[in-house]
């Protein structure tokens, strides 16, 4: 093709030669920024096996494919079928996995993978809670919308606080890399989205922590102990653990410290 994949033109020729229109349910958003296209590529450093998740039209993917590294790209939009066997015919180290991402055995893929996607934003949260928890995966680098973005870096008692910051933090390191203008997209989306780039350690946190997490989270307008009765934890030990942290009954889960999650922890375990 005499214009790249990711020009508006060769975009709009594509959906209307295959009668498509990108669709809402998918959070289908297709990048039409070779700029923006080329930075996700480099600041993800790909390396190993590449995954990535949701190809639309495989504009990333050819990106992607240019590395020479054996890509695996999931698509649940069997739509799509005859666009990416017509933009990605000629790329010999490309696999297509055609199905839900959330039903992929991540736990089977090769240790020291890598993710470059540009998530499907209704599933970013759910794929990212599998991917970092998998343990196979050695960084993710990825496209969501801003507000998730900075719930993946956000520190203890911060207003974006919860459990996706927590889970991120146990599993690795977030930045975000760089904000990315509506403009960027076709259809341009109605949020500004960001590059989030995690440095993942491999290691797997205890699930019971996880749990605690989650349960402790669950309800940003309650207090911890509120929280984590109503999660099933024996009041009468939640207070004396709490006590013996020197924590106060009424705090709020997200001010905890990981220092003090991690004591909350083995005190309900004991």
């Amino acid at each position: 093709m005499d214009a790249p994949l990711y020009s508006p033109k060769v975009v709009h020729d594509l959906l209307e030669r295959h009668g498509m229109r990108p669709t809402k349910a998918f959070g289908q958003n297709f990048l039409i920024d070779g700029n923006i296209l080329r930075m996700i590529v480099q600041s993800g450093e790909p390396a190993g096996t590449v995954y990535e998740v949701g190809p639309g039209l495989g504009v990333l993917t050819r990106e992607l494919a240019a590395s020479g590294l054996p890509v695996v790209t999931l698509e649940k939009d069997e739509r799509l079928k005859p666009v990416l066997e017509e933009t990605l015919a000629d790329l010999e180290n490309v696999q297509i996995v055609w199905g839900d991402a959330l039903e992929f055995p991540w736990n089977d893929v090769p240790e020291g993978s890598v993710l470059i996607a540009n998530l499907p934003y209704y599933i970013s949260t759910a794929i990212l809670t599998r991917i970092f928890e998998s343990g196979r995966f050695k960084r993710a680098t990825f496209l969501v919308q801003k507000e998730v973005a900075q719930r993946l870096i956000a520190p203890p008692a911060s207003d974006q606080y919860g459990f996706l910051s927590a889970l991120t933090a146990l599993h690795g390191k977030a930045r975000i890399v760089r904000d990315v203008p509506k403009g960027a997209f076709y259809p341009a989306p109605e949020v500004t989205s960001s590059v989030v780039r995690v440095d993942l350690t491999g290691q797997k946190p205890q699930k019971s922590l996880l749990r605690l997490l989650e349960a402790g989270l669950a309800h940003r307008r309650k207090t911890l102990r509120n929280n984590l009765q109503a999660a099933g934890y024996p009041v009468g030990k939640i207070d004396e653990v709490l006590a013996n942290l020197g924590v106060s009954p009424t705090i709020r889960a997200e001010a905890l410290t990981y220092a003090q999650w991690q004591g909350l922890h083995d005190g309900l375990s004991a």
